[in-house]
């Protein structure tokens, strides 16, 4: 009884023993370099929120710093109120949504042959694809190639080009190769699937983590699109949602009035700054919401498919 005794009071003493001052410094260390980095990171998200609020005079002086001052939705208004946004968010949406569906309908059983050992000469076309991540044709062969196709001036034009990104197929295809064991390979094809069908019905499944990271990745890069806009598209109704905000900061409209009225579409000199913390919110907070809900697959994602062994 008393040996007993003796063991979990040791045991207890172990489990209780006090960190050492030196421990202790290394975890306060560790804390205070946490916060600082989660603050760097929140603060100028915070900042933007009460500066779009704000009356733009204190938040030009320094006065605003953690609260907004002079609160005011005027920004907020104007922008929702335009038009404008609301056709480029329509456009956005479509390019963004029909986009990353293509992109994982040809991604993925992409990676997934390029997996396969079975698949001949699978290195030499792997390579083919990551000589496209260094070497491009330019701007201008890429216009005249987009105009012989037809896809300028066409919602097409931000869908059809991009289809596959070649780090995206990587790390799939590492994910498929590491992830994935053979073992259920060969009791599909006991059960009679073949290849089509063991993608659809036990891979995919299986790879719940890896299309969400990626179907991420293609959406933040549809949704951020500026470039494809304004290069490849004329007709203003097809600009996307970037170019719509860059239109609103840079029209003249949007700095006239400097006594503060308004007329027409333009927004007053003291608002532009308003007008511009409003862009920035307006421009990100579909993603800012959406981020949360498969932000648990990152790591479960990248990282399996980045790791070999």
């Amino acid at each position: 009884m008393s040996i007993n005794h003796g063991i979990k009071s040791s045991g207890i003493r172990r489990l209780t023993h006090p960190q050492s001052w030196k421990d202790r410094f290394a975890d306060l260390v560790i804390v205070i370099l946490l916060l600082a980095v989660v603050a760097s990171i929140i603060y100028p998200i915070w900042f933007i929120i009460i500066a779009s609020v704000s009356d733009q005079t204190m938040v030009n002086t320094g006065q605003v710093n953690w609260l907004p001052k002079g609160f005011s939705l005027y920004g907020f208004r104007q922008i929702l109120g335009d038009g404008r946004i609301w056709n480029g968010y329509r456009n956005t949406l479509l390019y963004t949504v029909v986009g990353t569906a293509l992109n994982l309908v040809v991604t993925m059983p992409a990676a997934f042959a390029l997996s396969r050992r079975e698949l001949r000469g699978r290195r030499l076309i792997m390579l083919f694809f990551t000589v496209t991540m260094f070497i491009n044709g330019g701007l201008i062969p890429t216009y005249l190639l987009y105009k012989q196709m037809g896809l300028l001036d066409s919602w097409a034009v931000f869908v059809i080009p991009g289809a596959v990104s070649v780090y995206n197929l990587i790390i799939a295809r590492s994910f498929f190769e590491t992830s994935i064991p053979e073992d259920l390979h060969d009791a599909a094809q006991i059960d009679g699937a073949g290849w089509f069908r063991y993608l659809t019905r036990v891979v995919l499944p299986l790879s719940s983590a890896i299309v969400a990271v990626i179907g991420l990745y293609y959406m933040v890069g549809h949704w951020n699109d500026f470039f494809t806009g304004l290069v490849y598209i004329r007709t203003y109704d097809k600009q996307p949602l970037q170019i719509v905000l860059r239109d609103i900061l840079l029209s003249n409209q949007a700095f006239q009035g400097g006594s503060g009225a308004t007329s027409g579409a333009g927004y007053g000199q003291e608002y532009a700054d308003q007008i511009k913390y409003g862009v920035i919110i307006v421009s990100t907070l579909p993603l800012l919401v959406i981020y949360p809900f498969i932000q648990k697959y990152f790591n479960k994602g990248v990282m399996i498919g980045a790791i070999k062994g």
